[in-house]
């Protein structure tokens, strides 16, 4: 039997991690609902979905909008009867120290990758203690341990994005809702080539990757199937004594002298 065999998924971002994590649950046996607000992202995931025959259906969602976010939630809960699993995986990335940061920007950026968390918990965790309990993955990063210069706006999300799993996990524990984090260090997605081009805007992003990957012990870059399988265990009932931890799946990166 498939691990996640009548359970229901929430997911959140419709590219790179979120992509990977929303097929590796569907592939699991789950009916899963991702949602994303980029409508490319969107349609790739739909037709990838379709073509393998996977129980996975995508709408387009901006995670910072309570009515956006309620519509998904009563949408999901209607059609499949309720609400197990919420994995977190929308995210922003801007770069800049907090000089050149503008208040929009920084704003923005705590709203996507903190208060979209806020967001679905606050209107999915009722649907899951009617289910008897849940699991809830927030997607962290290295970032939120050991900052790189000049993405401010983002390292501070992170950070807080591991103080509200624990807080979550604290409080939920007694409705048996297990809450947890993980924390990737470089991984092939569209956000990381976006962080290629900023930092290296003369280089080849594989060339970029490649210095990218040769600051983690393993000495490469992750992938996001890795960090599926992270997700797949941590959501399923062999983590079932895991709450309020962040998982690292960071190459050793963090083993060593920090963040380069």
């Amino acid at each position: 039997m498939k691990e996640f065999a009548g359970k229901v998924a929430l997911v959140t971002g419709t590219t790179g991690i979120g992509r990977a994590i929303a097929m590796r649950f569907a592939a699991g046996g789950a009916e899963v609902v991702a949602c994303g607000i980029e409508t490319a992202g969107n349609e790739e995931l739909t037709r990838d979905a379709e073509r393998l025959g996977l129980a996975l259906r995508v709408e387009s969602c901006d995670v910072t909008s309570l009515d956006q976010v309620r519509s998904v939630v009563t949408k999901t809960v209607g059609r499949v009867g309720g609400l197990d699993i919420i994995v977190n995986a929308a995210a922003i990335h801007p770069f800049g120290t907090v000089l050149q940061t503008d208040l929009a920007t920084w704003n923005r950026c705590m709203m996507v990758n903190v208060g979209g968390i806020y967001v679905l918990a606050h209107l999915g965790i009722p649907e899951m203690k009617k289910r008897g309990g849940g699991s809830i993955l927030n997607l962290a990063s290295v970032q939120g341990h050991a900052s790189q210069r000049g993405v401010v706006a983002y390292a501070a999300s992170k950070g807080a994005i591991h103080s509200l799993t624990r807080a979550l996990a604290l409080d939920h524990a007694v409705d048996n809702i297990r809450v947890n984090s993980i924390s990737p260090g470089s991984v092939r997605t569209p956000m990381l080539a976006r962080s290629a081009a900023n930092f290296s805007p003369d280089v080849p992003v594989e060339e970029a990757f490649a210095r990218f990957g040769a600051a983690h012990p393993l000495g490469r870059i992750g992938t996001a199937e890795e960090v599926a399988e992270l997700a797949a265990f941590l959501a399923s009932d062999k983590a079932g004594f895991c709450t309020g931890g962040d998982y690292l799946v960071d190459g050793g990166l963090l083993a060593g002298i920090g963040v380069q």
